[in-house]
């Protein structure tokens, strides 16, 4: 214990690391208060009335990750969402359309060019998710003092700003401050969650609902979870790397063996962000809509989170982004062409192509089984949870979602500030985890 404060008092040593953490910290409590302002003309009695018959179906799955925003309607209500859809809207654009990918190979100045297309777009998704919240919400009884043109207006106007700031705030994370700010923000609104889960599994064990095995099971489902998490967030496939005899000048630099380290789920918690943004946007709009359009009803109930179909189509998504998300980390093309130009080989496969195909051979023979893992351990927690009975919050904190989306963005927090400890000669979080990194699996 001792040694464990003392690494986190190292933190605050360092200057660089100390204004990162702070500032991160300013940034999340500035989240935290905006998802308390409410969007004008709203009762909120009524809404709270409204939640508590609806909360335990893609609305409450949505709140989940607005932080509970989106149950007091505040200008925060979509979250960061729409800006995560847009992102991966365009990352698949990029590949198809010819424009883009010759501006994603402009460096820097094409990257900011998408990265400015990529802000528009979420402007878009965010007006037509934020009117359709906003027509769900008026369509209820009481909870619109006054739901006419003006009132809609307004909350479009307050939802697509709330959303567009949300945006500029997981950038400044990610640019000043420690880890992945859009990450970090649905982390924050899920764990911010968690007072209201544990309220409500109280007050159903007092009134003999709950039966306290039914939670002690549950939490060992938990801590379960999260074991197998982190053995395949670090485990490792090491590729041997052969460098050639270098004469530089007059110095004669021997031969050198190191490895190439490729991760089982290169990805991380990304699949599963980007499988639920996917799936949340076209139900969000199903939803909050299908009292107009008869259709979407039934489009809503498919995408409910839950139902067979929606799990099913979930999976696929997982797989596909793992996929996806690993091949543009990881490009296959540019590894064997960076070895190459270094000097560096596989032992027994020739440079060029043969090591490229060697490499994506690899990497598909990791990626597919750590995806199908990261697949199902987003699943059987949930089913499990829903089959147990547990309250509607806290099937949705300790389901398979929220566990591997708080483990990742608590990982990759981690190892971000461990690599600021580690190149200033402190010890690290991880440092009997080292072991494990390691491993060749």
């Amino acid at each position: 214990m001792a040694e464990r404060s003392n690494i986190v008092w190292n933190i605050f040593k360092i200057p660089e690391l100390r204004k990162r953490v702070f500032y991160t910290a300013i940034m999340l409590i500035i989240f935290r208060l905006g998802t308390y302002i409410p969007v004008p003309g709203v009762n909120p009695v009524a809404l709270q009335r409204l939640f508590e018959q609806t909360g335990a179906g893609l609305i409450g799955f949505l709140d989940l990750f607005a932080g509970g925003a989106l149950s007091r309607f505040t200008v925060f209500a979509l979250g960061i969402m729409p800006y995560i859809s847009s992102s991966i809207i365009f990352q698949l654009l990029v590949v198809v359309i010819p424009a883009l990918e010759r501006l994603s190979k402009e460096g820097e100045v094409g990257r900011k060019k998408i990265h400015q297309i990529t802000r528009v777009g979420t402007i878009v998704i965010a007006v037509i998710q934020g009117y359709a919240l906003t027509v769900f919400m008026k369509s209820r009884p009481d909870v619109i003092s006054n739901p006419g043109l003006g009132f809609t207006v307004t909350a479009v106007v307050a939802i697509t700003a709330g959303c567009i700031f949300l945006m500029w705030l997981a950038e400044q994370i990610t640019e000043r401050g420690i880890g992945n700010g859009s990450s970090i923000i649905i982390f924050i609104g899920i764990v911010a969650r968690m007072p209201v889960a544990f309220r409500q599994v109280f007050e159903r064990m007092k009134m003999g609902e709950l039966n306290p095995l039914v939670l002690i099971a549950s939490f060992a489902i938990f801590i379960g979870i999260i074991a197998f998490v982190i053995m395949e967030q670090q485990g490792q496939r090491r590729i041997p790397i052969q460098h050639a005899k270098k004469v530089i000048g007059r110095k004669v630099y021997s031969a050198q063996a190191t490895y190439l380290p490729l991760k089982i789920n290169p990805s991380g918690v990304i699949p599963i962000i980007f499988a639920s943004s996917v799936l949340l946007f076209p139900a969000q709009l199903a939803q909050t809509l299908g009292t107009r359009v008869g259709a979407l009803e039934r489009v809503a109930v498919l995408l409910s989170p839950g139902n067979a179909f929606y799990l099913t189509l979930y999976t696929l998504l997982i797989i596909f982004f793992a996929y996806f998300y690993t091949q543009i980390q990881l490009n296959p093309v540019e590894i064997a062409d960076n070895l190459r130009k270094v000097g560096g080989y596989v032992p027994g496969i020739r440079p060029g192509q043969n090591t490229m195909t060697y490499i994506q051979r690899v990497l598909n023979r990791i990626v597919l089984p750590g995806s199908i893992f990261l697949a199902i351990i987003a699943l059987v927690p949930t089913i499990i949870q829903r089959w147990l009975g547990l309250p509607p919050e806290m099937a949705y904190l300790m389901g398979g979602t929220s566990l591997l989306i708080m483990v990742g963005v608590d990982l990759d927090t981690m190892k971000q500030i461990e690599s600021h400890l580690l190149m200033r000669h402190y010890d690290g979080f991880m440092k009997k985890g080292g072991k494990l990194r390691g491993r060749n699996m």
